[in-house]
């Protein structure tokens, strides 16, 4: 998770692209009878995927194709960074990599695993590369050990991580893209990171 703190974002942009995504998203309807309230007057929190800006086109790419509909961040990180852990219900702007708002999602389920218990219907909803678990755990180790070599933290194996679910709620999801949602195991499994 990159925040926006880290990113040089256009706070008009992000304004614009939340009020075209709340109208679309069927999110301003109660609006009409109440008035708009504070909260759904101000944008979600916005950040992108991964730790640079190929990356992150990468993956905000896959969430608008609903290929990946779940993330993983270390739980330290939410710590370190005094940002809360996100909960059911929360939404979120995805940005690209140059900082340019793409999606609007919201959080279906959240729950903490330690890295090497994370298991294959969540790599699965990750998305990435050829969606196995042993190329979740090569790729998101790797990716790992460069944030936390940049902040003096060194991989465990045993470190929790924030498995996070979501669903891409703007813009609307291509048409037939549920194929995308089913693991050859089952159901997938909960679970912000790459």
């Amino acid at each position: 998770m990159t925040t926006d703190r880290e990113l040089a974002v256009d706070p008009d942009e992000i304004a614009s692209f939340w009020e075209l995504a709340r109208g679309r998203a069927g999110l301003a309807r109660l609006a009409v009878v109440t008035g708009t309230g504070a909260a759904a007057s101000v944008a979600p929190p916005a950040w992108a995927f991964g730790d640079s800006p190929a990356v992150a086109d990468e993956l905000v790419d896959l969430v608008l194709a609903d290929v990946k509909t779940a993330t993983a961040s270390p739980l330290w990180e939410y710590e370190a960074s005094g940002i809360e852990v996100p909960g059911a219900g929360d939404l979120s702007i995805v940005l690209d990599g140059r900082a340019h708002p793409r999606a609007l999602i919201r959080t279906s389920a959240v729950r903490t695993a330690r890295f090497d218990e994370v298991d294959a219907a969540h790599a699965w909803a990750e998305g990435e590369g050829d969606r196995s678990l042993e190329a979740w755990r090569a790729e998101h180790e790797a990716y790992y050990r460069r944030l936390m070599a940049t902040r003096g933290v060194e991989f465990r194996p045993d470190m929790e991580l924030v498995l996070e679910a979501f669903e891409l709620r703007f813009p609307p999801r291509p048409r037939g893209s549920g194929q995308a949602r089913s693991h050859p195991a089952g159901p997938v499994a909960p679970g912000r990171s790459q």
